[in-house]
């Protein structure tokens, strides 16, 4: 199994889960494979966690198009958001916007291509 099949495995049960928890509001799923990190622009690499390489797997629903968009973050990004979680859970940070425009400006591009 390649990296593309373990994050359409991983966002398949992500999408299951959100339909729980939304119904029919979610229609789909789209994973943004590219590089760099949507977040910084670095690339996308592996974070150390509980001692072995991971990487930070992260996903929004982009309300208009009903759609999971699902993304990996560079080390540097990733803990960023986690130090602030932990600091204070549930309030996102600014940086949680720079990603969400940058996924959807990707997502506006990927769906032009398909029209292509």
């Amino acid at each position: 199994m390649n990296d593309k099949d373990y994050a359409d495995a991983a966002m398949a049960g992500l999408l299951a889960q959100a339909r729980k928890q939304f119904g029919n509001a979610i229609k789909g799923f789209w994973f943004y494979d590219g590089d760099p990190c949507p977040g910084c622009g670095f690339p996308i690499d592996v974070m150390p966690y509980k001692g072995q390489d991971a990487l930070s797997l992260n996903t929004f629903i982009y309300r208009p198009r009903g759609m999971l968009i699902g993304y990996f973050l560079c080390n540097l990004c990733a803990q960023q958001i986690f130090k602030a979680a932990e600091r204070n859970p549930g309030v996102q940070i600014p940086l949680h916007g720079v990603i969400e425009r940058n996924l959807i400006t990707a997502y506006h591009r990927y769906l032009a291509s398909q029209d292509a």
